[in-house]
């Protein structure tokens, strides 16, 4: 569980569940539903519920649809890899 692909596998697990987490509270905060985000979004609600569910990955573009039907923005940030361990660290305690 300590190896190298094990970290991996779960860095980028944490990063989506963080993401779902994020969207879903996004959502919430707004006092919509999936179906009210999914018009806002001209999509349907099964697809906002495969992406609140973790099922799809995706695009920019789509989040920032889902932020703005939401009331929210998104941001993107790049750390070096080093960082991101330690901000991660740093924030569990």
């Amino acid at each position: 569980m300590r190896g190298p692909q094990f970290q991996e596998e779960y860095e980028e697990a944490d990063a989506l569940f963080s993401l779902v987490e994020a969207m879903i509270s996004a959502r919430l905060s707004a006092n919509l539903t999936q179906s009210e985000v999914a018009e806002r979004m001209g999509t349907t609600q099964s697809a906002i519920a495969r992406l609140e569910g973790g099922w799809v990955s995706p695009s920019f573009a789509t989040r920032r649809r889902f932020a703005e039907a939401t009331g929210t923005s998104v941001r993107l940030k790049l750390l070096p890899r080093e960082r991101l361990i330690k901000d991660e660290d740093t924030n569990r305690d």
